[in-house]
């Protein structure tokens, strides 16, 4: 079942504390792999696809002591892209497999949770369906995906009417270390927005 695809290279930011940036850049460290239930594209190191803003904004909301972000450039490799209407019967066959393996153990599936205008921003289900695609890959000998690739609307409209969200942004999820071609560290871009 071929449902990934190869994408073009791109640039990834991530907020973080300043000390965990310098070990990164350094080459003394790596960035650590996300693995909360409620991670909307599963396991991996989570990026901000083409946005230093939000990762600051990000390494701004968390308890990091002195907010930085680092850049990199990244190899998505074999990507499961959201956006690409070919993962949808995959998607849909992991969600039945994870609906019959909860039935069998008599719980309830996770479900998405803490909603704000309308979106789910808790995504425990998604998260459970896309490691769910990630394990039968794996028990059919597939090859796995190196990263995750995902859309996510967030926020206010834009505008009275307007289907566009204040706060949607594109996130990469990278599962293979090797995607990340280099870290870098990002001159702080001026923004125009006041």
């Amino acid at each position: 079942m071929q449902s990934g695809y190869k994408l073009s290279p791109l640039v990834g930011y991530h907020g973080c504390d300043k000390a965990v940036a310098e070990k990164v850049l350094s080459g003394q460290a790596h960035l650590n792999h996300s693995e909360n239930e409620y991670d909307w594209l599963g396991d991996g190191i989570y990026f901000w696809v083409d946005s230093y803003e939000r990762a600051l904004e990000w390494a701004n909301k968390g308890n990091n002591k002195t907010p930085y972000v680092v850049g990199a450039f990244i190899d998505p490799g074999f990507c499961l892209n959201l956006t690409d209407y070919g993962v949808t019967s995959e998607l849909k066959t992991a969600y039945q497999f994870l609906k019959e393996t909860y039935a069998q153990i008599g719980e309830d599936l996770p479900t998405n949770a803490v909603m704000q205008h309308g979106k789910p921003m808790t995504r425990k289900l998604d998260c459970a369906v896309i490691k769910a695609a990630h394990q039968l890959r794996q028990d059919a000998g597939e090859p796995s995906f190196d990263t995750v690739y995902g859309v996510f609307e967030e926020g206010d409209v834009l505008y009275p009417g307007s289907a566009l969200k204040e706060h949607t942004h594109v996130q990469m999820a990278v599962r293979n270390q090797q995607s990340i071609i280099g870290y870098f560290r990002p001159e702080q871009l001026i923004s125009s927005t006041p």
